[in-house]
């Protein structure tokens, strides 16, 4: 029995700039979207799950984009091959409908609860999303606090940067990806998040969004040293040749990028510096090395004093960014049971039961 390849990313992430989403382009394209409405606890995770892994059984490709405010929560299952996606559209995921009704279909699973039981806890469901909400604030605003910190770090190496060997660099890889190659075709471009900062620290899905990549290029180099920059000029360059591009931002900072897919070249190339960092263990896998190329000489140790004293505050704001992150996974868990408590769930399992039917019945008629 075959079962499908499954991909996972994140659409949405807990980053420095606040509440960060690429919904809309992860769900572009898609012919058939069911948007699951309902409060935390009623089941819309495990609802998605179960229809990925019903799919997936059959052999068929699935994409789950993870929650970045819970680790064992997915916000969305797509079916790429068949345009249909089933996603969490409760807030902070706002989606904007395209066509409601004919691609769109809102599923409310507030059919399911109890609201007499609900809302002899009224008080304590308010006090507790207020609660969240103001500890989410607090992740954002000491993320956002850890991204000066990290710019202290960037400034130095920046200081020391050869920006015309950079450039060179970029031509060389863009040269070596594409050749004279051109996609005669417009190409599809989709930005996502590799990684997220959650409850348990920063999470990556480098490893299964490369595992079936022939040619896998580990950029290492440091804060500033340009990393971002030649990632983005490789994707516009792809995307000007016709070639599908998928765009990985930064988890953290979501205006800097982290991975570059070209999966008709065979190719991804990444950042591999911590959090993710990696190194090669394939025969073909291949180091491109930007501090060595670009940065001067003896720069960690001339600036070694620096560089330690903008670390620290960069470090230790990350991990009170995380413990917030924390915080608001617990108070989210104490305002869940109230929902787990009044819901039915034999009503949610008739409506899962109805969208994988319909889901099913899409799949069919593509045959």
């Amino acid at each position: 029995m075959m079962t499908g390849k499954i991909r996972n990313y994140y659409a949405g992430g807990n980053t420095a700039k606040g509440f960060y989403s690429l919904y809309d382009d992860a769900l572009k394209g898609l012919d058939r979207l069911f948007i699951l409405k309902g409060g935390p606890g009623t089941g819309k995770s495990s609802l998605m799950k179960a229809i990925g892994e019903a799919v997936s059984r059959k052999g068929i490709d699935i994409e789950y984009l993870h929650c970045s405010s819970d680790n064992q929560s997915i916000d969305g299952v797509i079916l790429p091959n068949y345009k249909v996606g089933i996603v969490d559209g409760t807030a902070p995921h706002v989606i904007e409908p395209k066509a409601p009704g004919v691609i769109e279909d809102y599923v409310n699973l507030g059919v399911a609860w109890d609201t007499e039981k609900l809302l002899t806890h009224k008080e304590e469901i308010l006090r507790l999303n207020k609660n969240i909400s103001s500890t989410f604030q607090k992740a954002y605003d000491t993320f956002a606090q850890a991204l000066k910190a990290h710019d202290d770090i960037e400034e130095i190496y920046i200081n020391n940067m050869d920006f015309e060997e950079a450039n060179k660099l970029t031509e060389e890889l863009i040269k070596l990806f594409y050749g004279d190659d051109v996609a005669n075709k417009s190409a599809t471009v989709k930005h996502r998040f590799l990684g997220a900062a959650t409850p348990k620290g920063a999470v990556d899905f480098i490893q299964n969004l490369t595992e079936d990549i022939d040619k896998r290029f580990f950029i290492k180099g440091r804060a500033g040293s340009g990393k971002s920059t030649m990632l983005k000029k490789i994707a516009a360059a792809g995307e000007k040749k016709g070639f599908d591009v998928e765009v990985y931002h930064c988890g953290f900072d979501p205006h800097s990028l982290d991975m570059v897919i070209l999966r008709e070249q065979g190719i991804a190339i990444f950042d591999s510096t911590a959090p993710h960092e990696y190194f090669p263990n394939r025969e073909t896998d291949e180091i491109v090395d930007m501090y060595q190329r670009c940065i001067a000489p003896e720069t960690d140790e001339k600036w070694a004093a620096d560089i330690a004293r903008t670390t620290k505050p960069y470090k230790d704001k990350m991990k009170e960014g995380i413990s917030y992150l924390a915080e608001a996974k617990e108070l989210r868990d104490q305002l869940e049971a109230y929902y787990i408590e009044a819901m039915d769930f034999k009503k949610v399992e008739e409506i899962q039961n109805d969208i994988l039917q319909e889901v099913n019945r899409i799949i069919e008629n593509k045959a």
